[in-house]
C-alpha cells in the first residue's frame, strides 16, 4: 500500500490567494474601465448638452450663416482733399476697410506663419493644434507651443466677444468661436478671411485694421509695407500696448525679430534673408489721422454738423439713415493736400517762435497784469468749472478744487508734457499761450483751399477761422472803397493831424506811431494804415455808405454806426473777411463758401454732389474795387506789408493789409494774389492777455509772418510756381498815369494849381473862380478833379 503524499497546506494558500489577487485586480480595472466609460459618456452627453445649448443660442447669440453674411465691421467715414489725400476720419472705431489685393503679401505672411501655420489646411478648427496644445501647453507646460485658435476662431472673438456665463465661460465661449469659425469658413474663402481678419483686428491706440495701422506707425498704405515693417504690425496682435513700437521699441523690435524667425521657420522666407531683417533697426514714421489730429481737425469739425444732417435726411436701401461714424462714407472736399500742409507748418513755425517772444516778453510779470477778471473768466471756460457747477457746488468747493494736485498732461510746444499741477495752474498755462487761424481760398469759386482754426485741436477746440474779432485796420480798404463808390476822389489829400470830432462825443482817433505831420493821399493813407485819414474819410462818405457797402461786399456781422468803424471796432470772423476781400479783388463778383463736393459709399457708389454756389454781381464798381487792390499793392512794396517782399522774398503780384487792434489784442493780416486770398488772425483766446508795445503787437510781427511763410514754402514747390505768374488785371492807362502822385507831402501845396486853374478859367479872379467851381452845372465832365481843386481852394481860403 502506497502512502499518501502529506497535503501542502502552505502552498494551497497561496495559490488561493494568488487566483483571489489576479481576480481582485481584474475586477479592479474592470471597474476603472467601466468608471471611466460611464464618466466618458457622461462627459460626452455633457459635452453634447453644452454644445447644443451654445449651438442653439442659449448661452448667447450666435450668429448664423445668414447673418455673418452681412458682416459689416464700424467702419470710420474718411474725408479726402481734392487731391485724393486723406485729411482725417470721423469714426466710433478708427478702422478703415481694404480689399485683399491692397494688402502686402508679407503682411499675410508674417500672419499666417505667425499666427495659424495650418491655415490653408483646416475649416475652422485646427484639431492637430489643439491636440499640441493640449499635451505641450497644458500637459507639459510648454508656452512657447502656441495657442490652439485659428485665424478664423480669433476673427469670430473679434466680431462677437465672449459673454460672460460664470465658470462655464471658457468653454463656452471656445465653442461658440469653434461654431462660428467653422460657418465663416462654409461662407467665406481664405483670401476673403484673411481681409476680414486684417480688417478688424486692433493695433492699439484706439485704431483698427491694418491701413490704420499701417498708416499710423509707417505712413504707408498696406501694399507698401516691407517685410520687417510687416513682421512690426503683426507682432503688436500678441499685445497691442506691450508691442507698440513707439511706446516700447525694444520690445516692439524683439517681437518683430521672433515673427520673421517664424516666417523663416515656415519657408517664407530663407535664412540669410531672415538675419538680414533681423538686423534692421526698427525705425517708424509716426502720423496719427483721427477726429481732432492729422492735417485738417479745424476743417473737419467744421463740416461734421453738415455731414450729420445729410446723414439724417438720406435713408440707404434698408430704409435706415446713413451714419456718419459707422459707415465708412468717402467724403471728397475742394480742400488742397499741399496748401493745408504748408498752412499747418506755416502757423507750427511762427507760433512757436512767437510764443517764445511773448514769454520772454512777459516773462517777470503775469500777462493779465494782476486782473483777476481775465482769470476767472478762463476758469469759468473750463470744462471742470461747468460740470461742477451743474453738479451743484459752492463756488468755495469749486475754489478748493481747483486748488488741489492733479496729473495733467499740457500743450507746450516742445510737445506734451505729463505734470503734477493744479487745474488753477493749468487754467494759467494755457491763458498764457497765443492761438491763430488761418484760410486760404479761391477768389473765383469761392473754394476752400486750406483751414487752421487753431494750434491744437486738442487742447483748443474754439476754432479761429469762425470766431469773430476785432477785425482793425484790416477794414479799412472797405472804408476807401465805399469813399470811392460815394464820389470821393482818390486824388484827394487829407492831413493826417488829430482831429476831435465834436458830434461824436469828443472822439479823437490817433495814429499808432504817434506822428501826425502832412498829407496823404488815399494811397498813401492806406498803404501806411493812417487812422486820422480813414477816420476823416468814413466823416466824408458818411457812416451809413460804408456800411452799405460792407454789406455789398459780402459782411454780414453787426456793424456799429460809428466812425470808429473805420478803424475796425466790428468783430467779424476770418472767414466772412476773407470773402470780402475776394469779392473786392474779383471787381464786384461774390463767391460762396464752397467745400464739400461730394459724398460716396465705401464701395464707391456716388450717393450725393453738391454743386458750387453761383457768383452773384454786386452794384459795386469794377474800377472801383481794382483801386483799393492797387493801394493795397503799395501797402505790400512800400506800406505796412513790406516783410512779403523783404523777410519771405515774394516778388510777384501781391496786395494785402495789415490790422491790428486797440491795445495790441488781436493781429491780422490779409494777403490777395491773382488766384488766391489768404488771412490770418493771431492773439490770445481772451483779448486782454496781448503784448504791451506795438513792435510786437501790430500785424505785420503777429500776422504776417504765416502768410508769408504760406506763400514763400507754395512757391518754392516746382508744382505751383507757376501761380507767381499770374498779374492782377491793369488799371487804363490814363487812370494809373493820374495815380501817379506823391503819396505824401509835407505841406500842401495850396499856393501854385495856377497852371491847372488857368486852363480852366482863364482871365477870372480867384473868387470868380471859386465861386463858379462852387457852381456844379459849370463844371465839365471831370467833376471828380475839380471837387479836388475845391478842397485846395477851401483850405486857403
Amino acid at each position: 500500500m502506497v502512502a499518501k503524499r502529506p497535503v501542502n497546506k502552505t502552498y494551497k494558500k497561496k495559490k488561493t490567494r494568488h487566483k483571489k489577487s489576479k481576480h481582485s485586480k481584474k475586477r479592479f480595472w474592470q471597474k476603472i474601465l467601466k468608471y471611466f466609460l460611464l464618466l466618458f459618456l457622461a462627459g460626452l452627453i455633457a459635452f453634447f448638452i453644452l454644445f447644443a445649448a451654445v449651438f442653439f443660442g442659449f448661452t448667447g447669440h450666435v450668429p448664423t450663416s445668414a447673418q455673418l453674411v452681412e458682416i459689416k465691421n464700424p467702419q470710420a467715414s474718411e474725408v479726402f482733399s481734392e487731391d485724393g489725400k486723406l485729411l482725417g476720419r470721423y469714426y466710433t472705431e478708427n478702422r478703415s476697410n481694404v480689399r485683399f489685393d491692397e494688402i502686402s503679401p508679407n503682411v499675410i505672411n508674417a500672419l499666417i506663419a505667425t499666427e495659424d501655420a495650418r491655415f490653408y489646411e483646416h475649416r475652422g478648427i485646427d484639431e492637430i493644434a489643439l491636440l499640441r496644445v493640449l499635451f505641450k501647453t497644458i500637459l507639459l507646460g510648454d508656452r512657447s507651443s502656441g495657442g490652439g485658435s485659428t485665424l478664423s476662431q480669433q476673427m469670430a472673438k473679434n466680431l462677437f466677444p465672449r459673454n460672460d456665463v460664470g465658470i462655464l465661460s471658457m468653454p463656452v465661449n471656445k465653442l461658440r468661436e469653434a461654431i462660428i469659425a467653422y460657418r465663416l469658413e462654409r461662407i467665406y474663402t481664405k483670401e476673403e478671411i484673411l481681409t476680414l481678419y486684417l480688417n478688424t483686428v486692433p493695433f492699439g491706440e484706439n485704431i483698427f485694421g491694418i491701413e490704420v495701422a499701417a498708416e499710423r506707425y509707417f505712413s504707408k498704405k498696406p501694399q507698401n509695407l516691407a517685410i520687417d515693417e510687416a513682421a512690426v504690425l503683426i507682432g503688436m496682435l500678441k499685445a497691442n500696448n506691450a508691442y507698440n513700437p513707439r511706446i516700447n521699441p525694444d520690445r516692439s523690435k524683439e517681437r518683430r525679430n521672433l515673427v520673421i524667425s517664424l516666417m523663416v521657420n515656415n519657408g517664407y522666407l530663407s535664412e540669410e534673408e531672415g538675419n538680414k531683417y533681423k538686423e534692421k533697426p526698427l525705425e517708424i514714421k509716426y502720423t496719427r489721422i483721427s477726429f481732432n489730429e492729422g492735417p485738417a481737425p479745424y476743417f473737419l469739425e467744421m463740416l461734421k454738423p453738415e455731414l450729420l444732417e445729410w446723414c439724417a435726411g438720406n435713408a440707404k436701401k434698408n430704409g435706415d439713415p446713413w451714419n456718419l461714424y459707422t459707415d465708412g462714407l468717402r467724403i471728397e472736399t475742394t480742400l488742397n493736400a499741399d496748401y493745408q500742409f504748408y498752412a499747418r507748418q506755416s502757423v507750427t513755425e511762427h507760433m512757436k517762435t512767437l510764443q517764445g517772444v511773448f514769454d520772454k516778453h512777459w516773462e517777470n510779470a503775469e500777462p493779465w497784469r494782476g486782473n483777476n477778471s481775465i482769470l476767472q473768466r478762463a476758469v469759468h471756460r473750463t470744462d471742470r468749472y461747468k460740470k461742477m457747477v451743474k453738479a451743484g457746488f459752492s463756488q468755495e468747493q469749486i475754489d478748493t478744487a481747483f486748488q488741489k494736485n492733479i496729473t495733467a498732461s499740457l500743450f507746450t510746444w516742445d510737445g506734451l508734457k505729463q505734470v503734477e499741477t493744479t487745474p488753477l495752474d493749468s487754467v494759467k498755462h494755457y491763458l498764457r499761450l497765443l492761438n491763430t487761424g488761418f484760410l486760404a481760398l479761391d477768389p473765383k469759386t469761392g473754394d476752400i483751399k486750406a483751414w487752421v482754426g487753431g494750434i491744437d485741436n486738442r487742447f483748443f477746440k474754439y476754432d479761429h477761422v469762425l470766431s469773430k474779432r476785432q477785425a482793425g485796420s484790416t477794414f479799412k480798404p472797405f472804408v476807401y472803397l465805399s469813399a470811392l463808390e460815394n464820389g470821393l476822389s482818390p486824388f484827394d489829400y487829407y492831413p493826417a493831424e488829430q482831429q476831435v470830432y465834436e458830434e461824436f462825443d469828443n472822439w479823437s482817433p490817433s495814429n499808432s506811431n504817434g506822428k501826425h505831420d502832412g498829407y496823404y493821399s488815399m494811397e498813401g493813407a492806406l498803404s501806411q494804415s493812417v487812422n486820422t485819414v480813414a477816420a476823416e474819410v468814413i466823416i466824408k462818405t458818411g457812416i451809413e455808405n460804408v456800411i452799405s457797402t460792407a454789406r455789398e461786399l459780402g459782411i454780414e456781422a453787426d456793424l456799429p454806426k460809428v466812425p470808429s468803424l473805420a478803424l475796425g471796432v466790428a468783430s467779424m470772423s476770418l472767414k466772412d473777411l476773407l470773402f470780402a476781400y475776394s469779392t473786392m479783388l474779383n471787381g464786384g463778383i461774390k463767391t460762396e463758401p464752397y467745400y464739400l463736393r461730394s459724398i460716396s459709399d465705401n464701395e464707391g457708389n456716388l450717393l450725393a454732389e453738391f454743386e458750387r454756389p453761383a457768383t452773384q454781381k454786386t452794384m459795386l464798381n469794377e474800377v472801383n474795387c481794382r483801386l483799393v487792390t492797387h493801394m493795397m499793392e503799395t501797402a505790400i512794396n512800400e506800406g505796412t506789408g513790406t516783410g512779403i517782399r523783404s523777410s519771405y522774398r515774394i516778388f510777384s503780384d501781391f496786395a494785402g493789409k495789415t490790422g491790428t487792434t486797440q491795445n495790441h489784442s488781436d493781429g491780422w493780416f490779409v494777403g490777395l494774389t491773382p488766384n488766391l486770398v489768404t488771412g490770418c488772425w493771431v492773439g490770445s483766446e481772451d483779448p486782454g492777455i496781448h503784448f504791451r508795445t506795438i513792435t510786437y503787437g501790430q500785424g505785420s510781427f503777429m500776422a504776417l509772418p504765416v502768410v508769408g511763410k504760406f506763400y514763400h514754402k507754395l512757391y518754392n514747390d516746382q508744382r505751383y510756381q507757376k501761380l507767381q505768374l499770374a498779374n492782377f488785371p491793369d488799371l487804363e492807362e490814363k487812370l494809373l498815369a493820374d495815380l501817379n502822385i506823391p503819396r505824401y507831402k509835407d505841406v500842401l501845396e495850396i499856393e501854385r494849381p495856377d497852371n491847372l486853374l488857368d486852363r480852366i478859367f482863364a482871365g477870372k479872379s480867384k473868387e470868380e473862380k471859386l465861386r463858379e467851381i462852387q457852381q456844379p452845372e459849370t463844371v465839365d465832365e471831370k467833376k471828380g478833379l475839380w471837387k479836388s481843386i475845391k478842397g485846395i481852394f477851401k483850405k486857403k481860403k
